[in-house]
């Protein structure tokens, strides 16, 4: 009876134990996701596609881009974002041409000009939201363009001496740990960021080969091996017919986890973990798509392996993260795994004809279907120009850029290469490229913090966001809790309240704010005159390591560098007018108050000679008062006096709180006043009643500006500029003997209806016309076609 009840305690017990250990694996499992899910909800990814309507361009030339901004996770149009940010920088990160585009429904685009005094280079074309200025630059839109200016003399061509490799290995999974076998990735680029074929041999420390490896594509490849305890071991590699390089392989841990990714085609994928400890430990894995969970798996690591089997139909398409965390929570393996997405949109395009003459009408036909050949309504936009030796066929595609590029760290050489060819080589060049660029969109102590996220950068959800930071003058600390005003001077008022945080930080949140400005930014210098406010520049001071190939002229390229130069000459000659018409902004004019009580238009009046007399006969609702030498203005409403201060007086939207220079203003240079005659609340700022002074010529009337308000250029979101295409519909237009050299015959960032009619130029060659689009589902596509003028 004894050993029974002995035996029955010991089941318990055993019993109570697994139950404890596996409350406490599904409780750490849990822990993972909940944090995961929390981040994920404050951390909402935007991604960018720009389609630039060529890549080279000479000074004088416009760059034309139509900007998609998508919801990061499903790749639909994102309403959350209304400005996105253009950067072209040069090789050492200065920016030679910025702006500010307005989108709407994630969708905009604009225009840069080419200066006359650009050099010779690539540039990195680069755009962002002010809400990815919270994440790594790397999250950022780039390309790379060119710009040639026939007017600067070229750099030589890099000599073969000076040809330099850049090769790296990737363990998979992160580590090398002595006695487990493990894959290696490597990667290997020459000066320009291309890739390039080699083989090679490991050895170790007494020169004996433990693997061979060569390239597979695009300089990448992958090889197996098991590092020994107390060895080193060293790649040596052979490119061409140049003498051997070598490289150190990443350091050897003596203890660590391994993990190895084995899709064996049957649906499921393999997960193998090892380890070094001769214990057990619970072993957890992680998956997501895109930051949507897809699977949250534990188990017990025994003889120092343990396998996941995870079905390939779970995961979402493109690029799914695996993660394997140990006891403790920490992160000690991960690795990228990539599904083939379906298309879902397909774009055909052609133009009516193979060949035409010049100055001829091109009709171009463009349908979007579906993959059942139903129509979709995509939003698309196209460019059609001449390729030749200096303008190729531009590669970039919205499809491959927002399943691969995007995702991936890094530049990646002829991304579209991957999904275009779906064959047994390609699935193991997309595992290298996972290997290699694989990274993640966030950092697990971030995650794994019981912290809320915290950002610095708003998302510009109703406009353009001005910055600026507020420090005390005498001390230069930050100053807490003062109340700013920024206004914009014209005759459309443009004001914005704003109080500094406890970093002394402000952010005014403009409205239709466009094109070039001057503003002035200013405290109450009555109240607050120990105080400056700088205002910061809106552009991200963030780089990504993305290098371009230095920019090099071949002699071949001399004819069509001569032809396109001619081409811009004669353009900015006789349609120089056409390229600088914009379109109207469509702004609210209205000032921040709104409709005002009464309006006084001073022309319908007998001027007389000082401010101060005409306020006192014709506006009812103020009471002036000379105290001193000083001038005050009590508000008179239907139910008595405003208590209090005085109104906010503004002139031209600028706020004057010493009033005596109000009242120093000449009555003929004021053309109206509106009077707000009740208490208003504005931001921070309690106003006891408004009087907006408006001058005929919106220059402030003459009023002198306190010296420590600060007034700063400033350019606002940028104004549409109209694309110019002549039209050659009569006999007597299309023997008109104005020269027309274009190269680039059409862009639209818009396509309406079933396609697009322009007309050739004077230039002959072969023309290429690219066409890129999405759905309101985030199905997005590319298409190419091609013509002929002789």
């Amino acid at each position: 009876m004894k050993n029974n009840f002995n035996k029955i305690t010991v089941m318990l017990l055993i019993s109570a134990l697994s139950m404890f250990w596996l409350s406490v694996k599904a409780q750490v499992i849990q822990d993972v996701q909940n944090s995961f899910n929390q981040y994920k909800q404050s951390a909402l990814q935007e991604k960018i596609f720009v389609h630039t309507d060529k890549t080279t361009y000479l000074p004088g030339e416009i760059l034309w881009f139509k900007v998609y901004c998508v919801d990061g996770n499903d790749h639909k149009p994102l309403n959350l974002s209304k400005v996105v940010y253009v950067d072209v920088l040069d090789n050492n990160q200065n920016a030679v041409i910025q702006t500010k585009v307005a989108i709407k429904n994630g969708i905009g685009d604009g225009s840069l000009y080419i200066p006359v005094t650009i050099s010779n280079g690539n540039y990195k074309f680069r755009a962002y939201t002010n809400w990815m200025k919270n994440f790594s630059s790397d999250f950022y839109f780039e390309k790379m363009v060119t710009f040639v200016n026939p007017l600067k003399s070229p750099e030589g061509s890099i000599k073969a001496s000076e040809l330099a490799y850049d090769i790296r290995f990737f363990p998979e999974g992160g580590n090398l740990v002595s006695g487990i076998e493990s894959k290696v990735a490597f990667k290997a680029v020459n000066q320009n960021g291309k890739g390039i074929d080699l083989k090679g041999v490991v050895i170790d420390q007494h020169n004996d080969t433990v693997a061979k490896f060569k390239s597979l594509k695009f300089g990448m490849g992958s090889f197996s091996f098991t590092p020994a305890s107390g060895n080193t071991y060293k790649a040596v590699i052979r490119i061409g017919n140049t003498a051997p390089v070598t490289k150190d392989l990443p350091v050897i841990n003596t203890q660590g986890y391994v993990m190895k990714l084995t899709d064996n085609g049957s649906g499921q994928i393999n997960i193998s973990v090892s380890n070094t400890g001769s214990g057990n430990e619970n072993i957890y894995l992680f998956v997501h798509t895109r930051q949507v969970v897809k699977a949250a798996e534990s188990a017990m690591i025994a003889n120092g392996t343990v396998n996941f089997k995870i079905d390939k139909n779970i995961l979402g398409e493109g690029i799914s993260h695996f993660t394997v965390f140990n006891s403790a929570k920490q992160p000690v393996c991960e690795r990228l795994y990539f599904k083939r997405p379906a298309q879902q949109l397909f774009i055909s395009a052609g133009a009516d004809q193979q060949q035409y003459d010049i100055r001829k009408k091109v009709n171009i036909n463009i349908t979007a279907k579906d993959k059942a050949d139903k129509p979709l309504k995509a939003e698309m936009s196209i460019a059609v120009y001449r390729t030749d030796s200096l303008q190729g066929v531009d590669q970039s595609e919205i499809f491959s850029y927002l399943w691969l590029g995007s995702e991936l760290k890094g530049n990646i050489e002829s991304v579209g290469y991957y999904l275009k060819n779906v064959n047994a080589e390609t699935d193991e060049a997309l595992d290298n490229l996972m290997l290699t660029q694989g990274w993640r969109r966030f950092q697990w102590n971030k995650v794994l913090d019981s912290k809320p996220a915290e950002f610095s950068f708003l998302p510009e959800y109703y406009g353009h966001i001005i910055s600026a930071k507020i420090v005390n003058s005498e001390k230069g600390t930050p100053a807490k809790g003062i109340v700013t005003y920024l206004g914009v001077p014209g005759k459309r008022v443009q004001l914005y309240t704003a109080l500094s945080d406890s970093l002394g930080r402000i952010n005014y949140f403009t409205k239709d704010f466009y094109g070039p400005n001057e503003i002035i930014a200013q405290t109450n210098q009555l109240i607050d005159s120990t105080y400056r406010i700088d205002i910061l520049t809106p552009f991200s001071d963030q780089y990504s390591k993305t290098t371009y190939p230095k920019f090099s002229f071949t002699e071949g390229t001399v004819s069509s560098l001569k032809e396109h130069s001619l081409g811009v000459q004669v353009a900015n000659i006789y349609s120089g007018s056409f390229l600088k018409r914009y379109y109207d902004a469509i702004v609210d004019s209205s000032a921040y108050y709104g409709r005002p009580t009464n309006v006084y238009k001073l022309d319908d009046f007998t001027r007389f000679t000082t401010m101060e007399e005409d306020l006192r006969e014709y506006v009812k609702e103020d009471n002036i008062i000379n105290s001193r030498g000083n001038f005050h203005i009590k508000v008179i409403t239907v139910n008595g006096f405003l208590e209090g201060e005085d109104p906010m007086v503004m002139v031209d939207g600028i706020p004057v709180f010493n009033l005596n220079k109000v009242f120093a203003i000449d009555p003929l240079k004021v053309k109206k006043l509106e009077v707000m005659a009740q208490r208003y609340f504005y931001g921070p700022t309690e106003q006891n009643g408004i009087f907006s002074f408006t001058t005929y010529k919106g220059d402030l009337g003459g009023v002198e500006l306190d010296p420590r308000a600060i007034v700063v250029d400033y350019e606002g979101l940028q104004l549409q500029r109209e694309f110019y295409s002549p039209v050659y519909n009569t006999q007597d237009q299309v023997s008109s003997r104005i020269p027309d050299y274009r190269n680039l015959l059409y862009w639209t960032p818009t396509i309406t209806g079933q396609g697009v009619s322009f007309y050739t130029s004077d230039q002959q060659g072969k023309y290429v016309g690219v066409i890129q689009g999405i759905t309101a589902n985030g199905d997005a596509a590319s298409q190419y076609f091609t013509f002929e003028v002789k």
